[in-house]
């Protein structure tokens, strides 16, 4: 009995079979297969009555690419250090991926957002970056040049003269406050609305609810990204035994204690 995958004369059979009524058993009888393998090649390209052998072939010839890409990635994938499990990372990368996407980011400024997050040195060049997310040069130049529009990373030339993408320690505080200029911008259009549509009026008054909604939150968002902005710069101690001791903020003085006595 014939092993592998199905051909495409085996394909343009079942077809054939399927026109004239013949039951999976009878077709997989005549390609010398089991009726498993042609039910299965049936029900996963469009059913008994919607199955066509060119599409079929095409559809498993993109799976197959899909899964040699896959194991592409995985033999590309870089050694951790700190004794980390390389697919728990690969995996969480994933899932900080789709949370950043979920925010409103495009997927593949979230993808390179959060592959840069997640390296110790917090910085990659556009060749690695392409190499960690098998995409083109010109996606991760596409994806940088959005993510520096909106102050979430920088770049800079390292002793080799080649160009590096650093996420900045402010990233979320420059996240926060781009979140706060945007409302502020918003709460300006909606008074806008609140003039044209006449003082007093039903509409007016919603937007104008609205718009003191919206200046109360961007106001809080911005003093509090203020006031804990220096979380984001502490270092991680070591203590005398060499292990990693509690964290400590790179000013000596820490966010909580600017917090409890105000910005």
């Amino acid at each position: 009995m014939p092993g592998g995958r199905l051909t495409q004369q085996e394909r343009q059979q079942i077809a054939l079979g399927l026109a004239d009524g013949l039951a999976y058993a009878e077709i997989a009888r005549r390609l010398d297969r089991p009726t498993s393998t042609v039910t299965r090649e049936v029900m996963r390209n469009g059913g008994p009555t919607a199955y066509r052998a060119d599409l079929a072939h095409r559809a498993t010839e993109r799976r197959a690419h899909r899964r040699r890409k896959a194991a592409a990635r995985e033999q590309q994938v870089p050694a951790q250090a700190h004794g980390r499990d390389a697919a728990a990372v690969r995996e969480y990368e994933e899932t900080l991926t789709t949370v950043m996407m979920q925010s409103g980011m495009p997927k593949m400024m979230a993808r390179v957002l959060a592959c840069l997050t997640l390296t110790d040195a917090g910085c990659l060049t556009a060749s690695e970056l392409a190499q960690r997310l098998q995409v083109s040069p010109a996606s991760v130049s596409k994806a940088i040049a959005f993510l520096e529009s909106q102050g979430l990373v920088r770049r800079e030339r390292d002793e080799r003269r080649r160009e590096r993408y650093l996420v900045d320690d402010d990233v979320w505080y420059q996240s926060m406050m781009a979140s706060a200029r945007a409302l502020v911008q918003l709460v300006g259009i909606t008074r806008q609305g609140v003039g044209i549509l006449g003082p007093g009026t039903p509409a007016a008054t919603r937007l104008e609810n609205v718009a003191r909604f919206l200046d109360f939150v961007a106001e809080s968002t911005a003093r509090a990204a203020e006031q804990a902005r220096d979380i984001l710069h502490t270092r991680p101690a070591t203590a005398s035994d060499g292990h990693p001791a509690a964290a400590t903020p790179s000013d000596g003085t820490g966010a909580s204690g600017r917090s409890a006595h105000g910005a």
